[in-house]
């Protein structure tokens, strides 16, 4: 008998590799297990590779295949399309047998039977050595979509077989040490999702730049998937923690919003449907192409698959997926899912940090992806045909790339590309080569300029920058898997989120100080009160920014709420379950003013460092209902996002009556301390917190000894005036008792104490006194932890202390 050359999705398993390609395997494994789950996958079926092997069992196709590739030179970029062309017109030419033929066209129609006459097609390729742990094979092959009626069908699969042979599919088997002739096409063709009038894109189980395990990252953008995949939009990103989505807490965590600009869609030509790329009306540009309730729906897809592959080998399998809306039916569907093969490869203990040692003239930013710092000459490549110009160790700077540039790409010291997103080809191929690349940088091929020396630098969180010239700088690494955890808790000062998941894989106890300010400044920009009441803004030009900012939220009020929830929800995510202390906003007066909107709303001081700041603020007329917004986004974070790893800490709280009107204040806005596990902490930087640090400790449930202010206070010294700078010292003896008797006042009350000022990353001997006297933890900066972690470690063991554990154990 005849072979049966289709294999419907219900009757295929991940196990089926080598007869249908790892695409067609991974598309039956979903359909068959995760369908009844409510994974939506849209049906279909794979024409197997044996249809494959009898295309080439036909007389002359095999020995001409030889003829064409065997004297290849993978180097020669001119030789490599030469033989392509050849390989693929073999193959195109070599006639579908009858019975392949008949049994294509009747499972066609048995699908058309399930989803009706109108039904579209997607023709996808699916190499039988392709989605491998450690081997992508990702667009190395063609796809063909809206494909409708007997002929186009058969027509798109001798396409299909043909692309095995596409110029970047044979470079990257050489470069992946893949025998061509041990590799068969499998083809898939299966119910076309219509994204082309909705949204479609690409997600991870783990964040892509930082390795982070515990988020599922969304890319999306209007139209077919292929924009996002080649890095021809900036789509839409999304991020969703999935410890606390696993708890019941629907939120996404964090969103941005992309450019969108173009979007891609069919077009009807003499030669029938093609793809065609249209503007996306400003309208939509300007709004998140898919809701929140979808970004769910795909996080609990992405779950889903995540722990059905991670189940079958025993073992975490953090998956890289795409994904398609319907906009016919309105259905989200997944259609491809594959294992995630860079980031989740990389050794777990090794932490590989760069530092730039130098600075340069700012020429671009962008995206960042890679965490990297590389140098080099600037190639602009305009066109594939070009690339024979690359030199091998130059920056490449491109409008955008796509797989037929990888030849030069793996060639390359950095990448930079006017368009794409953190998903996008360039942004893969980047972290697969171990290389830092800027996407998005819109100009970059205009503001660089051919054979000067630049430096990109991805090293600095999600704003990744090219300097002008040659920047030196410095890589440490630290096998974490060597390094103790201290018994004082090492913690960590932060307040940028973009920092937060890479931040985070330090060795670490949580957050000692995550300061408000800088999401403020930084994803705000604007007075608090000046939202709420723009009426009272004096300048009309600063008016109409305080609207334009809250655009396509409900108020200002829920701008601000949203965004500050947003931030901190990252900060405490990346963390969690460990606990992340947020300072509630400690800007000076001057500082307020400098926000936009902010000089209608402030007053003018002398010296702000000791005037309206910090607690004083909260319960006052002039800024309590600025204070009530921070109170419902930190009660947003805790109770909707279900991070109740947030402890909330006011800071400059001169005297207990205060604390007390702002703990009433507090509770009044919905955080009551002690509610929901809500422990509230003070800062303990004016001397009246220590002098009354026991009435103080009945009312907080620790302190953080915010050492900058407590310098200034006790030796009356203004931090801000450089004139009597020589007298600003932390280590002080003055200053260093009024820390122990803060520390000794928290011991005898049983409250936590800890510091978070900059004197023990600055001061090896402060932290050894804070040590000494058995403090709880301390709070760094980040690029201070390593190495105080190691000089605590040290003293400790002087001490008789014993380390608490490995710190493998850390995020």
């Amino acid at each position: 008998m005849d072979n049966n050359y289709i294999r419907w999705f219900e009757d295929i398993t991940i196990e089926d590799i080598a007869l249908v390609g790892g695409k067609n395997a991974s598309l039956g494994e979903m359909y068959r297990e995760l369908t009844s789950q409510g994974v939506k996958v849209p049906n279909g079926f794979a024409i197997t590779a044996d249809a494959y092997h009898d295309l080439l069992a036909q007389p002359g196709v095999s020995a001409a295949l030889h003829d064409a590739l065997d004297a290849l030179n993978p180097e020669d970029v001119v030789d490599l399309a030469r033989r392509g062309a050849r390989a693929r017109d073999i193959i195109y030419n070599a006639p579908l047998s009858g019975n392949i033929s008949s049994q294509i066209l009747l499972a066609y129609t048995q699908l058309k039977a399930e989803y009706g006459d109108t039904l579209s097609l997607a023709v996808r390729s699916s190499a039988t050595a392709e989605d491998l742990p450690t081997a992508s094979f990702a667009g190395q092959q063609d796809t063909y979509l809206n494909i409708s009626g007997d002929d186009a069908l058969l027509d798109a699969c001798k396409h299909c077989f043909a692309s095995l042979f596409t110029d970047r599919a044979i470079h990257y088997r050489v470069d992946q040490g893949f025998d061509h002739f041990k590799i068969a096409l499998s083809i898939g063709v299966m119910k076309m999702v219509r994204s082309d009038i909705a949204a479609s894109g690409v997600m991870f189980s783990l964040d892509t730049e930082s390795g982070f395990r515990d988020v599922v990252f969304i890319t999306a953008a209007y139209g077919l998937g292929e924009n996002v995949v080649q890095g021809t939009v900036e789509p839409d990103e999304f991020y969703v923690h999935k410890p606390t989505f696993n708890l019941g807490h629907r939120m996404v965590l964090r969103r941005r919003l992309g450019g969108k600009k173009i979007k891609m869609t069919y077009s009807a030509t003499q030669a029938g449907i093609t793809t065609v790329n249209i503007p996306t009306p400003v309208a939509d540009q300007a709004r998140y192409c898919i809701s929140d309730t979808d970004v769910l729906t795909l996080a609990d897809y992405a779950l889903k698959v995540e722990n059905h592959y991670s189940q079958k080998i025993g073992h975490d399998r953090p998956m890289d997926m795409e994904w398609a809306k319907d906009g016919l039916d309105g259905e989200l569907y997944m259609v491809q899912a594959r294992p995630e093969t860079v980031t989740s490869q990389r050794a777990a203990n090794l932490l590989e940090t760069f530092h730039l040692d130098g600075s340069g003239e700012l020429a671009i930013t962008g995206r960042a992806v890679g965490a990297r710092i590389a140098s080099g000459k600037v190639r602009i490549i305009s066109d594939v045909a070009n690339l024979s110009e690359f030199q091998a160790g130059e920056i490449l700077v491109a409008d955008t790339t796509s797989p037929d540039w990888e030849p030069v790409m793996k060639i390359a010291a950095a990448i930079v590309t006017n368009r794409g997103g953190r998903t996008c080809h360039a942004a893969i191929i980047a972290r697969e080569l171990g290389i830092p690349a800027i996407v998005g940088a819109d100009h970059a091929t205009t503001a660089l300029h051919n054979g000067e020396l630049a430096t990109v630098s991805c090293a600095e969180g999600d704003i990744g920058d090219v300097y002008r010239g040659d920047i030196p700088y410095h890589v440490e690494q630290t096998d974490l898997a060597q390094l103790a955890r201290p018994a004082t808790e090492i913690m960590i000062n932060i307040g940028n989120p973009d920092l937060a998941f890479k931040t985070a894989q330090l060795p670490n106890d949580g957050v000692g100080l995550a300061r408000m300010e800088f999401i403020i400044t930084q994803a705000i920009k604007a007075h608090p009160m000046a939202l709420l009441y723009p009426e009272r803004i004096t300048d009309p030009a600063v008016r109409e920014q305080i609207i334009a900012l809250s655009h396509g939220y409900k108020s200002g009020a829920d701008f601000f709420i949203a965004r500050l929830t947003e931030g901190v929800g990252t900060l405490a995510a990346a963390f969690y379950p460990k606990p992340v202390v947020m300072r509630m906003s400690d800007f000076k007066s001057n500082e307020y003013a400098s926000l936009l909107g902010g000089k209608d709303f402030e007053p003018d001081e002398a010296n702000p460092m000791i005037g309206f700041r910090g607690a004083s603020r909260y319960a006052h007329p002039a800024y309590a209902d600025g204070f009530k917004l921070e109170c419902l986004a930190m009660k947003r974070v805790r109770e909707e996002m279900g991070l109740t790893n947030v402890i909330l800490m006011l800071p400059f709280v001169r005297r207990v009556a205060e604390a007390d009107l702002v703990l009433a204040k507090m509770a009044e806005f919905g955080l009551k301390r002690g509610d929901n596990g809500l422990q509230v902490y003070a800062m303990c930087e004016v001397p009246n917190n220590v002098i009354l640090i026991d009435q103080f400790a009945s009312r907080f449930d620790g302190f953080s000894i915010g050492s900058n202010d407590l310098t200034q206070l006790t030796l009356g010294v203004d931090r801000d005036s450089e004139i009597v700078a020589f007298d600003y010292d932390e280590r002080d003896d003055g200053v260093k008792a009024m820390i122990r008797m803060a520390v000794e006042g928290c011991s005898r009350n049983s409250i936590h104490s800890g510091l978070c000022g900059q004197a023990p990353s600055d001061y090896p001997e402060m932290a050894e006194f804070l040590v000494e006297l058995g403090i709880d933890s301390i709070s760094l900066n980040p690029d201070s932890v390593l190495a105080t972690t190691r000089s605590i470690l040290a003293l400790e063991a002087k001490l008789g202390r014993a380390p608490r554990s490995q710190s493998g154990d850390s995020k």
